[in-house]
Order: C-alpha cells, then sequence, then structure tokens
C-alpha cells in the first residue's frame, strides 16, 4: 500500500450531493449532468492511500456509506448495484472538534471510533512559531527573499488562518514583489479587528520587533510608520529612543 496511489478529497470543498459522487464514482445519469460514468476516489486510490481533510463536512449519508467501506472494503458507485471492491488506508483530518459533532448527533459515533485508531494534534500555527520561516520558505520556493522585517512581520503575526493564512499571504507577496525582496507592506496580515499590517501593528504598546518592522514598511519615512503603528510622531520617537533604535 506504500507503493499504491495517494488520492486525496476535501471534503468541505465540494457541495454535499457531489461529495459521494466523488468518493464513490458515478454511473451515468446518475445525477443531473453525469453524461458518463466516473471513477470516484475509493476506486482512484485502490491499493493506496485516501485523504479525506475535513472529514466533518462529510454528510450524514455519506457517512454511513463510508463507514461500510472502511469495515467492509465494499462500496457502490452512484446510480449502479453494482457491488466494488477496494483495499485503501484511509487517512482523515479537521478543524471541527468531532466529539462535539458526535455529541450534537451530526457525526456519527460509529464513523468517528472507526477513523480514530490513531489520533494526532497538530497545535496551531500561532503555537508554532519555529515552523513559520521555514514554511515561509517553502511556499516561496525561492520566487523571493522575505527581507528582515517581513520575517519579523510573520513571526510577530498570530496567525488564526493557521498554515492556509501563511500560504496564501506569502503567495500574494510573490505576486506583487517587484524587486524580488518582499516587505511586510506586501504581505498584507491584518489583525483580529481587520486593520491591515496586524503583524506589527498594536495600538496599545507596539514591541520592538513591530517598530522595525513598521519603519521597513515605510521605508524609514517616521510619521509613515507612526501612522501604521497608530501613534503619534513623537510617541514613536520616544519608543526608538526607548529600544535603541536609530531612525
Amino acid at each position: 500500500a506504500r507503493d499504491g496511489p495517494f488520492v486525496a478529497l476535501n471534503c468541505g470543498a465540494l457541495p454535499a450531493d457531489l461529495i459521494e459522487a466523488e468518493l464513490f464514482g458515478s454511473d451515468s445519469g446518475a445525477y443531473t449532468g453525469a453524461a458518463k460514468a466516473r471513477v470516484g476516489r475509493f476506486e482512484a486510490a485502490d491499493g493506496g492511500t485516501l485523504f479525506l481533510d475535513e472529514i466533518g463536512n462529510l454528510p450524514l449519508a455519506g457517512q454511513v456509506k463510508l463507514l461500510r467501506v472502511l469495515e467492509t472494503g465494499q462500496f457502490e458507485r452512484l446510480g449502479s448495484s453494482k457491488t466494488r471492491q477496494t483495499r485503501v488506508r484511509v487517512l482523515s483530518a479537521t478543524n471541527a472538534d468531532l466529539r462535539a459533532m458526535v455529541r450534537a448527533g451530526s457525526f456519527r459515533e460509529d464513523l468517528f471510533y472507526r477513523l480514530n485508531l490513531i489520533e494526532l494534534r497538530l497545535p496551531p500555527l500561532a503555537e508554532r512559531r519555529d515552523d513559520v520561516l521555514p514554511l515561509a520558505e517553502h511556499f516561496l520556493a525561492g520566487r523571493a527573499r522575505l527581507s528582515d522585517a517581513a520575517r519579523e512581520a510573520l513571526l510577530a503575526h498570530r496567525w488564526p488562518g493557521n498554515v492556509r493564512e501563511l500560504k496564501n499571504a506569502l503567495e500574494r507577496a510573490a505576486l506583487l514583489c517587484q524587486q524580488g525582496e518582499i516587505t511586510p507592506a506586501l504581505l498584507g496580515l491584518e489583525d483580529a479587528h481587520g486593520g491591515a499590517g496586524g503583524a506589527w501593528r498594536n495600538l496599545d504598546e507596539p514591541s520592538r520587533e513591530a517598530v522595525v518592522a513598521a519603519l521597513a514598511a515605510a521605508g524609514g519615512v517616521v510619521s509613515r510608520a507612526a501612522s501604521q503603528l497608530g501613534l503619534s510622531r513623537q510617541a514613536l520617537y520616544r519608543r526608538l529612543e526607548r529600544y535603541g533604535i536609530d531612525s
């Protein structure tokens, strides 16, 4: 199975009425627009691994069929009565609290325990600061380089959107980058209140790193950096002196 295919499906990226067709396949005419038969993910992953992301988004009807495949290896394509057999290792992931969903009746308890043979909890990116810069370099893949201030901004941001937010920020910055170097302004980060530059914006007391990042984003112009930080010029000068930063 380790040498077999690896197939992935994001259960949260499809309408509920199409997820079963994606998982188990469909015969021609099984639903509107199904002009020909199609292979589902279980068939495509036969002998390998199927990764189901956002498993909490799987509708209850699909959960019943998934449980059957996990227990018997058998399924039918949508619109077909022919039983098919498959051998697939299933991995799943979710941001949802499945235990709470089980208690609420929106996720089957038997399926939960069938999937939960080995549980790995991945902490949010905010708790894995050491992963931020290596992930950023991975997403950039050499297309642009991060300025020191951009690195500080990435480390200071809270990442409520986790790795997806980081990836999107880097993809956007790489597209907008003109000089080959990414600055904090290009990252377009927002704080919890929706303000731009949330990685280095703190209206109460910006850190030294936040001040350095804001100055770099403002091209060294103190008045502009002060505006980004929500401070007066005099207040920013006091912080520059306190932190020992040359303006």
